[in-house]
């Protein structure tokens, strides 16, 4: 009888689009589902990136094109770099391509199965999707919700051993909203080039950070050494479908990693990466008004959680989720999950999909229209309500 290759018995994906497609058929079949599963938005697209999409396409920019990424992007990403973070990285230094793979191909590329990759704990779920089918070993560092979910730099350092390759930081975090400080990046950073370990930095939601800086450990090497950057457009420029970002590295692991998408991928599609162009050196006072928003649903979501019994839930400082303590129901993650989903069509994640130490906590992407989440919260309410009596 044929079989699949060993590799691929360890492929999970991501637990959010499988959720999607669940809800997606109940809401064929006539339930009211509330969408706060996947980190997706209510708001469109800024119409300049759209419109800029659209003249590409005009101007018939359909063909191949350097795998590395077009050089104007390139350019107008290692600008926005040196505003955002003060140092101008070589364009030899940028790759891009959809933010989501960078972290499968940095871990290919520089760990081998057996190999350890440090990661935080709850944390995004491709962290441990990818070395689940690598065979690299993941590491996770728990992140405490009583140290508001910042992951411990001790708990870094006494987690390296001879095997470590990678060191992955998330801030602003998911699933948690959480912003670390100045001084812990800092001293990550330093942990990195004491062990001789490269350092994956999620940046995705840099730009998504309420009343906190947002600090990069890019501060210490300029990305020529040992960090790594992962960016992107989906979160910080409401551009999701778009399936576009961008690593900053060291000229020798972006080279191997453009090798490895241009072997799978080709190259990324211009005229998607033509409104990259546009996101980037547009008017990004929008930006900021949308944050503002943002940070409203936030406090809105926070408010309408903590009124639930069982339920508590910290004020993120960043991203674009909440990451409530539900352990007060007598329920697990999964439980609540789907008591929520079947008694108040309310659609979120149990923490248990970014790790061990989400249990007893769920995820929801708040960026939604107030009404919404002024619904759902009360269905849940109602619905614990009625459960508990």
């Amino acid at each position: 009888m044929k079989q699949l290759s060993k590799i691929t018995d360890g492929l999970i994906g991501q637990p959010m689009f499988k959720l999607l497609v669940k809800v997606n058929a109940l809401e064929k079949a006539g339930k009211r589902i509330f969408h706060f599963e996947i980190g997706d938005t209510d708001f469109k697209a800024y119409q300049h990136v759209v419109d800029a999409t659209k003249r590409a396409l005009d101007n018939d920019q359909t063909h191949y094109v350097d795998s590395m990424g077009i050089p104007e992007l390139r350019e107008a990403v290692c600008d926005y770099t040196k505003d955002s973070l003060g140092f101008k990285p070589e364009i030899n230094q940028v790759l891009i391509m959809p933010s989501n793979s960078i972290i499968d191909f940095v871990m290919r590329c520089i760990a081998n199965p057996g190999e350890e990759v440090i990661y935080p704990d709850p944390g995004f779920s491709t962290y441990i999707a990818v070395t689940n089918y690598t065979g690299i070993r993941k590491v996770g560092v728990p992140l405490r919700e009583e140290k508001g979910f910042r992951m411990e730099v001790e708990e870094i350092r006494k987690r390296i051993t001879d095997k470590t390759r990678l060191i992955i930081i998330n801030s602003p975090h998911n699933p948690t909203g959480a912003v670390m400080n100045k001084k812990e990046i800092e001293e990550i950073a330093l942990i990195a080039k004491e062990n001789d370990v490269y350092l994956l930095s999620d940046e995705i939601y840099s730009r998504v950070i309420y009343d906190k800086i947002h600090y990069s450990p890019s501060f210490a090497d300029k990305c020529l050494e040992r960090t790594i950057i992962l960016n992107g457009f989906a979160k910080n420029y409401s551009m999701p479908g778009w399936r576009l970002g961008y690593a900053i590295g060291p000229v020798d692991v972006i080279r191997k990693m453009g090798i490895l998408f241009q072997t799978i991928y080709s190259c990324a599609p211009p005229f998607v990466q033509y409104a990259g162009i546009s996101a980037l050196k547009g008017d990004q006072d929008v930006i900021e008004e949308r944050i503002r928003q943002y940070k409203k649903l936030r406090d809105l979501i926070v408010r309408k959680l903590n009124e639930i019994p069982g339920v508590s839930c910290l004020t993120p400082d960043g991203a674009c989720y909440v990451f409530p303590n539900i352990k007060g129901t007598g329920m697990s993650s999964s439980e609540f999950a789907d008591f929520v989903l079947e008694k108040a069509g309310v659609a979120l994640l149990p923490g248990t999909c970014f790790g061990e130490y989400g249990e007893g906590y769920v995820r929801l992407c708040y960026t939604r229209r107030p009404e919404v989440i002024e619904e759902s919260c009360e269905a849940m309410k109602k619905s614990i309500v009625g459960g508990i009596e």
